[in-house]
This record gives structure tokens, sequence and C-alpha cells, in this order.
């Protein structure tokens, strides 16, 4: 099987959000696709599959090194496309482009030339927004962090797709402080009805950017990922309310790998933006 390494919301190799695309991914089963990503061991495995949906131009099937399948657009499904389109695989597509994610099909605009794309934009659901998390310190907890350093209420969660719960934290240093009890976050999680938890400040690395984060999923066995479009969204849309803007997320430098996610709002919705470089490319032997 062959495969490549996307770095993902990101202009240089080694930094992003790293992905692993499997381009054949019709050959094989759902669970090859599962043990492919416990093979790679990355926060998520893309395999391209033909859509069921008939306005859909691929299908894409993204897991989780613990077999979680994920459904959101976000660096599984930007990186996906970038390779799609660096590799010459778009030349001869009919456009629109639309991905299929879950039961979902959804627009994918390309900027720029096809095979050397300037970015791509991919949209997402409309801002739904769940309950609070009350419990302040049962939060702050298993974040690892005082109760004083949320800003109350902290724990909002919100969906454009894939539903997070949001926790604002007072400053970008406290952000980087935070050290997740899995355990009790977990259990923090599936009472608010959340899949992960997106520690946010208001104070990002460059001013110019809107906010500073990290991602945290132990739901689905991830401890910390760089770039997370789905949560991004859904954190955006929150920020602007309703104001038609563009808002600039960091995430990733606790990790040594930073990351930048665009987000554009209007009355359409969230449309997510990025970059990517493909990195390394090969082949896996799958029995």
């Amino acid at each position: 099987m062959r495969f490549a390494l996307v770095d993902v919301f990101t202009d240089m190799p080694l930094a992003g959000n790293p992905l692993v695309v499997v381009p054949d991914g019709d050959i094989i089963g759902e669970e090859a696709m599962r043990r492919l990503a416990r093979e790679f061991n990355q926060s998520e495995t893309t395999s391209l599959c033909t859509p069921t949906a008939p306005d859909a131009t691929v299908r894409l099937r993204s897991f989780t090194p613990t077999g979680t399948e994920v459904v959101g657009a976000g660096h599984n499904a930007l990186g996906a496309w970038w390779w799609l389109a660096v590799s010459g695989h778009l030349a001869d597509t009919p456009t629109p482009l639309r991905q299929q994610l879950g039961d979902r099909s959804l627009g994918v605009v390309i900027h720029g030339d096809l095979a050397a794309p300037a970015s791509i934009a991919m949209a997402q659901g409309r801002l739904e927004v769940g309950g609070r998390v009350t419990g302040q310190d049962e939060l702050a907890d298993a974040l690892g962090l005082p109760a004083t350093a949320l800003v109350d209420p902290a724990g909002l969660v919100a969906s454009t797709g894939v539903p997070h719960l949001l926790v604002h934290v007072r400053t970008g240093q406290a952000v980087d402080e935070a050290s997740p009890d899995a355990r009790r976050l977990r259990a923090v999680l599936a009472g608010a009805g959340a899949q992960g938890c997106y520690p946010y400040a208001l104070d990002p690395v460059d001013a110019s950017h809107t906010a500073y984060t990290r991602f945290f999923n132990p739901t689905a066995g991830i401890r910390e990922d760089p770039a997370t479009g789905s949560a991004a969204g859904p954190l955006a849309a929150h920020l602007a309310g309703s104001v038609s803007t563009t808002v600039w997320i960091e995430q990733g430098h606790s990790m040594e790998r930073p990351s930048l996610l665009e987000l554009r709002l209007s009355d359409d919705g969230v449309e997510l933006r990025g970059r990517c470089v493909v990195t390394a490319e090969g082949a896996i032997a799958v029995r």
C-alpha cells in the first residue's frame, strides 16, 4: 500500500499536524484501516475511498491509533486534499469539489493552481452550542490547573460538525501548564457530551492572531493534537459571534509543532483554510 505523510496547517516540514494519507482505501477493508492507524500511530490516518454520497468527489475515512473513526472536517481532510492536489489527482476532476465525511457531504475549494495550491478551504457546519460545564473545580482538576486559571464559567460544548469542550483559560502560560488526567478528563467529557477538550487563551504568541490553544482527546486516545480544525471551527464561531470576519488560531507550540489555523466566518457558516507540506512518501506491507 502506498502512503504519504503530510504536515498540515503549516508551510514548513516537521511542523504542523502530521497526517498519514492512504490513497487506495478501496483495496482494504475497515479493519485494515484501523490496523494501519495503529501502525502509523499519528493522531489520525486517512484513507481515500469511493464516495457513497452521489455529489461527493471522494470519501475520507479517518481513524485514530485506538481505532476510533473521526468525521470532522479538520487536518484529517485538509492534508488528504493537499496530497490529492499536489500529486496531480485533481487535474481532470469535475468541480465543485465535495468530500464525504461520515454521512455529510461538504464543499472544498482549492485556491491557486490545482497542482500547487496557495491554500485549501473546507466548509464546516454551522455553530451548534450545547451546555456548559458548571463544575469549575472538577474541570480544573481534570486539566491539572488551579480553578483560578479558568475564566468562570469556563467550559462550553460547541460544534461545527463534532462537539468539543471549549475551555476559556486566563493566559497562554496557563494553557501551557495544563497537564490533563486522562481518566478524569474523559469522565468530564462524557458527562458534557463532548469528544475532545480545547483550552484556549486570548493572548496568542503573535498579537495579530486571535487565540492560543491546545487540544486533548482521551476519548479517542489522543493525548494531545498539534492542530485541530474540528475544534478551531466552533471556537472561532463562538468568539466571533454573528460577525463576518477572519479568526487566526495558534496551536501546537507546546509540542514544538507550531500550527496556524485560519477560519473565515460568514452568513454561510464556518470555512477552515490552511496550507500543508508533503514530507514523505513510501509503501507499507498490509496483509
